[in-house]
C-alpha cells in the first residue's frame, strides 16, 4: 500500500506533528454476516450496523437490522461501544464514516463496516473529522486501490495519517465542528425537504391537468374508472392500446452480459437512461453491433419508453432511434394523441400501472396490462394546449430545483472545506468560537421549528 502521495499533502497542510492511526487506537476490524445471511434477521433484537446505517452525518437506523442475543455473543470481537469509529470499508459508499454515540446501548457491524476504537491520545469526533475530510478520503480510496476486493484491511487503514494537535485541542475543534456541521446538515436537509415538496407540487399539477383539464368551470361527467372520478364532458375515455401502438423491447437468444453483442453502430438504451427529472432520453452510453441488433429491436425517434422492471412505471420521449431490452415498452400515439400529452398522462398514471405490477425475483410490469389501462383523453388541440402548460410549468419548477441544487453543492462544499481548515489547524478554534457556533445552531433551531 502506498499513501505517499496524500500524507505528504497533508504534512505540508497541518501545522500539527501527523502520526499513523494505528499508533492510537486498541482496535481497527470489521465483523461477518451472521450464519444464514439476511435470514438470521429480525424486527427486534441487538441492531446490527451495515453499511447503508453508516453516513458521515450520523447513523441512520430507519433500516437496521437486528440479530439475536445469541448471534451478538457469538460474534464478541465486534461488539460496539460509545465513542468508536466506524468505517464504511467495502462497495459503492467505501469511506462513509460516523461514531457510535452516547448512550447507543448494545450493537454489532457485518464485514462492510469497520470499527476504529481510538486511545485516550485521540478524540474519537476528531477522528471522524479526519477521515471525512479530503484528504482523509483521499487516503482511504488511496489504501483501496491496492487492497482486495473485499475492501480494505486492517493494515491498510492503520497506515493511514492524521494530524495530532494536544488533545483539549481536539476537543474544541471537534465541538466546533459539530455545531458548526449540524448548522449546514439542517440547512442541507431543509433544501432537499423543498425539492421533496417541488415534486408533490409537480405530482399534483401534472395529475390535475390530465385529469381534468385546465379550464376549471367546465362540466363534467362520471369517468368509470376507480382511481378517477369525474372528466370533462366532452372528454373520451379509452383503453391506452386505442390511442397508442405499444412495442416491446427485446434482448433474446444469448446473455445480456456477452460482449460479443456491443460496441457497433447501433444506439442500445436501458432502463438507467430513464430519469424523473428529465423529459427526453437525448445521450446513451452503450451501443450494439450488428450481432447484438440481430437480437434486440428498434424503437423509432418520438417513441414513449416507459420501463417495465427497473424504476418500474419512468417514462422518457426517445430524441433519437435506439434498440431496447426487453425492461422496456415503447408507446407510440396514433394521430388523435399528442406525444407530450402522452409523456404527462403517463408519468400521471405510473400509480396505476403499478397496481398490475408482477412481484418475481424483482417488480415487473405486465407488457399486455400496460395497454389495457382506461385513460382520459382529450380532443388532441386540448391535449396540445395541456401539454405546453405543463412544459412551461415545469421549465420554472426546473430552473428552481437547479438553484436549489446549487445551494446543496455549495453548502456540501463548504462543509468539507470548513472541517480540513480546523483539523489541520488553518483555521485555529477558541472557546469563543465554539460558543458562538453553539449560539447560532441554537438559534437556527429554533428558527427552523418556529
Amino acid at each position: 500500500m502506498s499513501v505517499a502521495q496524500p500524507s505528504s499533502a497533508l504534512a505540508a497542510q497541518t501545522v500539527w506533528v501527523v502520526d499513523r492511526i494505528k499508533d492510537h487506537v486498541s482496535k481497527i476490524g470489521s465483523g461477518i454476516t451472521p450464519s444464514g445471511g439476511a435470514a438470521s434477521y429480525f424486527n427486534a433484537g441487538i441492531p446490527l450496523l451495515r453499511s447503508q446505517n453508516v453516513h458521515f452525518d450520523g447513523l441512520r437506523l430507519d433500516d437496521v437490522a437486528y440479530i439475536a442475543d445469541e448471534t451478538h455473543d457469538e460474534m464478541s470481537g465486534t461488539k460496539l461501544r460509545a465513542r468508536d469509529v466506524l468505517l464504511n470499508i467495502t462497495g459503492a459508499s467505501i469511506g462513509r464514516c460516523t461514531f457510535v454515540p452516547d448512550g447507543f446501548g448494545e450493537g454489532n457491524v457485518n464485514q462492510h463496516v469497520c470499527i476504529i476504537r481510538p486511545t485516550e491520545k485521540l478524540n474519537y469526533k476528531f477522528l471522524t473529522y479526519c477521515l471525512s475530510a479530503p484528504w482523509g478520503q483521499d487516503q482511504v480510496f488511496s489504501s483501496f486501490t491496492g487492497a482486495s476486493r473485499q475492501g480494505l484491511g486492517q493494515r491498510d487503514l492503520g497506515e493511514i495519517l492524521v494530524p495530532l494537535p494536544p488533545l483539549p485541542e481536539q476537543q474544541r475543534i471537534a465541538a466546533y465542528l459539530d455545531a458548526s456541521c449540524a448548522a449546514i446538515d439542517a440547512a442541507v436537509a431543509a433544501k432537499r425537504r423543498q425539492l421533496d415538496s417541488l415534486d408533490v407540487l409537480s405530482d399534483s399539477l401534472i395529475h390535475r391537468a390530465v385529469t381534468n383539464g385546465l379550464n376549471g368551470r367546465v362540466a363534467l361527467k362520471p369517468s368509470g374508472l376507480d382511481w378517477l372520478p369525474d372528466v370533462p364532458r366532452h372528454w373520451e375515455v379509452r383503453q391506452i392500446k386505442r390511442r397508442c401502438a405499444l412495442l416491446r423491447g427485446k434482448f433474446s437468444h444469448r446473455p445480456r452480459n456477452d460482449p460479443a453483442l456491443y460496441d457497433g453502430e447501433y444506439p442500445f438504451v436501458q432502463t438507467g437512461d430513464i430519469t424523473a427529472a428529465e423529459k427526453y432520453i437525448r445521450s446513451y452510453s452503450q451501443t450494439l453491433n450488428e450481432l447484438g441488433f440481430s437480437v434486440s429491436k428498434m424503437f423509432p425517434k418520438g417513441s414513449l419508453v416507459m420501463s417495465i422492471a427497473a424504476n418500474v412505471g419512468d417514462v422518457a420521449i426517445l430524441d433519437f432511434e435506439a434498440c431496447f431490452p426487453d425492461s422496456m415498452v415503447g408507446l407510440v400515439p396514433d394521430h388523435r394523441t399528442n406525444l407530450d400529452f402522452l409523456y404527462y398522462l403517463m408519468r400521471a398514471m405510473k400509480g396505476i400501472m403499478l397496481r398490475c405490477a408482477v412481484l418475481t425475483t424483482q417488480l415487473n410490469l405486465n407488457y399486455v396490462r400496460i395497454g389495457t389501462n382506461f385513460a382520459p383523453f382529450p380532443p388532441k388541440t386540448e391535449q396540445e394546449e395541456i401539454a405546453r402548460f405543463l412544459d412551461t410549468k415545469f421549465a420554472d419548477v426546473k430552473r428552481i430545483v437547479t438553484g436549489i441544487e446549487q445551494q446543496i453543492t455549495t453548502l456540501t462544499a463548504y462543509r468539507k472545506a470548513l472541517i480540513h481548515e480546523c483539523v489541520t489547524g488553518q483555521r485555529r478554534i477558541t472557546e469563543s468560537d465554539v460558543q458562538r457556533a453553539a449560539a447560532q445552531h441554537k438559534f437556527d433551531n429554533l428558527a427552523l421549528t418556529g
